[in-house]
């Protein structure tokens, strides 16, 4: 690609140079003519310039190429042309949206997929003080081998992180294709609830004592997302 557009716009401005010289043009006038107002035009013509050169960069250096996965400041897009001026891309929501090429050469380019197409999936869960740690890390590999979207190697790993303030901190890491993260991400939450429901896991939820001055609270109790509680106030209930 990069070779075909090269010799695209060499044979372009080499017809130019014989169509101005079949013309009767003198070449050493016109490129006088050229030099002085090159230092005008290159004022307005920055950015294209810029734009230009950046295409050049893009096509030889191969930073990115069509159908690669890139994240731009936090829209993800697939790349869809490489053009000499600028690059369109296709986001999740089917909108095709152009870039200028010097943005993706100056800016900051997460390229999902230049040496793999796989990419790291981390799915965080919280479960109540007093579960089976052993038998959390298991269900959550048993739900990684269970997804045929996981690959095999690197091989999916279920780590317990951390003693949270209501909850024991677990984190699922697996590697899938770049591409279909969103669903398998979708996939994997749908049958993390389902078998934490039947081993009976509970999937905390942030608690709280509450002091107030002459008040105690005792027996509290959830269900479906209210808290009953008994109220004590000067020995009253």
């Amino acid at each position: 690609l990069s070779i075909a557009r090269l010799v695209h716009y060499s044979i372009t401005v080499v017809g130019f140079v014989f169509a101005i010289s079949a013309l009767g043009i003198e070449i050493t006038k016109l490129t006088i003519m050229i030099s002085a107002l090159s230092v005008g035009i290159g004022f307005g013509l920055q950015g294209i310039v810029n734009n230009f050169v950046s295409g050049l960069v893009l096509l030889f250096e191969q930073p990115v190429r069509v159908g690669d996965l890139i994240e731009l400041e936090g829209m993800w897009a697939e790349i869809k042309h490489i053009g000499i001026r600028s690059t369109i891309v296709r986001n999740f929501d089917h909108a095709d949206v152009i870039i200028p090429n010097a943005d993706l050469v100056s800016n900051q380019v997460t390229n999902w997929t230049l040496a793999d197409r796989q990419a790291r999936l981390t799915i965080g869960v919280g479960v109540a003080y007093g579960s089976n740690v052993d038998l959390v890390v298991e269900t959550l590999m048993g739900c990684a081998r269970a997804n045929d979207q996981v690959v095999e190697s690197p091989a999916p790993l279920a780590l317990f992180l951390n003693f949270g303030e209501s909850t024991l901190d677990f984190e699922l890491r697996v590697f899938v294709p770049a591409s279909l993260r969103v669903d398998i991400r979708s996939m994997l939450h749908r049958e993390i609830d389902k078998r934490f429901r039947e081993e009976g896991i509970t999937i905390a939820f942030p608690q709280r004592d509450i002091n107030l001055p002459g008040i105690t609270i005792q027996g509290s109790t959830e269900k479906n997302g209210r808290v009953t509680a008994t109220v004590y106030k000067d020995d009253i209930s």
